[in-house]
């Protein structure tokens, strides 16, 4: 168990788990994009460590560029998406997989797809290392999903709770 401020969270998902669903996003990826260099677009804070292990694991040409967006506060989402960090490359023509740590609401990838979508790139596509599809209300189609989970919150892994938890090697859920 694993306490973060007020909050105790149990073991959920083993970084062997986490790897196995990276590397199996990284094969469908390179034999999607087989004679391209796509660009990898991560969404900070959380991605950070799906980012750094799916792009060591990914053998082809790649760029990797990152931006901000938050939508959470404490353990739930405010269904409002705030661009801290914007993306300063251009994508015109390009193929580009947004990387996400995990979808569930869904409103951070709307905002994502329009902001991207203006720069008029030659592919869009969304991979996630954690899909929530029972709290998932959009319409956007994710490409490549590491591991479906329930709408439980969780830690690990690049997710926190209030700050905490993102250097976790595994995932954490929080205690019932």
């Amino acid at each position: 168990m694993v306490q973060l401020h007020d909050k105790q969270f149990v073991p959920f998902i083993s970084a062997e788990e986490i790897d196995f669903a990276i590397q199996k996003m990284v094969a469908q990826i390179e034999d999607d994009f087989a004679d391209e260099i796509p660009v990898f677009i991560g969404v900070l804070n959380g991605s950070f460590m799906v980012v750094s292990d799916f792009v060591k694991k990914y053998s082809k040409p790649c760029e990797v560029s990152f931006l901000k967006m938050a939508s959470y506060n404490g353990l739930t989402s405010t269904n409002e998406v705030k661009e801290l960090i914007g993306l300063n490359q251009d994508l015109t023509g390009r193929s580009v997989v947004v990387i996400e740590d995990i979808i569930d609401t869904g409103h951070t990838i709307v905002e994502l797809k329009t902001l991207i979508k203006k720069q008029n790139p030659k592919h869009f596509k969304i991979a996630t290392l954690f899909f929530k599809p029972d709290a998932y209300k959009k319409d956007v189609k994710i490409d490549y999903i590491g591991i479906q989970i329930p709408n439980k919150f969780i830690v690990g892994f690049g997710l926190d709770y209030d700050g905490l938890g993102r250097n976790l090697p595994e995932v954490y859920q929080l205690k019932d």
